[in-house]
Order: C-alpha cells, then sequence, then structure tokens
C-alpha cells in the first residue's frame, strides 16, 4: 500500500495566461492537488511591472502581453470552477515576478511555490525564490520541446482563425469571444 503524499496548507503557482489554455489548466490543477488552498499568480499583472529579462526575452514585449489582469483573472477563475473547485479553494492574485520585492504584498510568503521547469526562465526563477527563502515545490521538469500549448502558440492561431478554441477550456473560450480578442490580435 502507498501512501498519498500530505497536502501543503497553502501553495502558489503563477503564469502569464495569456490566453489560458489547457496546458495551464493542467499544471494549475496540479497545484491545487497539491495545498489546500491555491494562490494562483497571474505575472505581468500591469505593464509598469513588465520587465524585460534575458533568460525569456519574449515575454516582455507588448503584442505577447495582450490581456489585461482582468481579463485574464476571469479566465481562470471561470476555467477552474468549470473543473469544479470551489472558491474557497484558490485564490486568483496578481503576481509581479519581475519584482521579487512586492512578492509579500500579494502572497503569502510561508506557502509552498509550485514550478514547472521547461527552460533557463524557469531555473532563474526558481534560484529567485530559493534565494528569497521560499519553500518550493518543482512539479515537473522536462525539455523545452515537451512544453505542449504555448500562448503564442493560441493567439497566432486566434488571429488567423485556426482551430483554437481545441487547446482552451470552453470557459475560457466565452470569454475570449466576449471580450473579442480576435479583433485585438489583429490589430
Amino acid at each position: 500500500m502507498t501512501l498519498s503524499k500530505p497536502r501543503h496548507p497553502v501553495g502558489v503557482i503563477h503564469g502569464r495566461f495569456q490566453v489560458f489554455h489547457n496546458d495551464h489548466l493542467k499544471y494549475v490543477l496540479a497545484g491545487a492537488d497539491r495545498c489546500e488552498h491555491l494562490y494562483v499568480g497571474v505575472t505581468n499583472p500591469d505593464p509598469g511591472f513588465v520587465e524585460f529579462d534575458t533568460a525569456n526575452p519574449e515575454r516582455s514585449q507588448p503584442e505577447n502581453n495582450p490581456l489585461t489582469y482582468f481579463e485574464r483573472y476571469r479566465m481562470v477563475f471561470a476555467a477552474l470552477l468549470a473543473e469544479g473547485l470551489a472558491p474557497a479553494d484558490f485564490s486568483v492574485v496578481p503576481l509581479p515576478i519581475n519584482r521579487p520585492e512586492f512578492l509579500r504584498h500579494y502572497v503569502p510568503l510561508d506557502a509552498v511555490f509550485f514550478l514547472t521547469i521547461y527552460d533557463g526562465w524557469g531555473e532563474k526563477k526558481l534560484a529567485m525564490f530559493q534565494e528569497m527563502g521560499l519553500e518550493t515545490e518543482v512539479m515537473w521538469r522536462r525539455p523545452a520541446g515537451e512544453k505542449g500549448i504555448t500562448g503564442g502558440q493560441v493567439r497566432r492561431l486566434i488571429r488567423e482563425g485556426g482551430d483554437w478554441e481545441s487547446l482552451v477550456p470552453l470557459a475560457v473560450a466565452e470569454i475570449v469571444r466576449e471580450i473579442d480578442l480576435v479583433t485585438r490580435l489583429k490589430t
């Protein structure tokens, strides 16, 4: 008989979620499964917090950040509710990953910080969290080629009229249509 690993009281997970897609959902649900309450941090919440980083230079470009914090909040919240999580199980908050000195204002620092690592940017965040003395848990580490769906891929398919809807939760597709992201991405 194998014993399941005890759940942490509080966890923090994060991402840009530009657009929240099915692989983001798997990632967030894996974090939710590891704790009693999960804080889902939306990074680059405000253009004032977006900074260039050589570990992942594309993430700071305006065309790769077309959604507002509130739009991404709605997508994450709706997708998690549709998966059966109760509002008491999670909180969606801004998380200025480029300004680690501000993290304490957004999430509890005694939480476990969950990460997945595919590249140098993931390694850099892990090192940053560890240097801050935060408890971390790498849920999985995979080569970049195994990342799966990307926000850039979803945005490109939306812009070009391709099949993006199969790559996102139904609740997210509804919000993408409601906010007319197609027009925004084409202009």
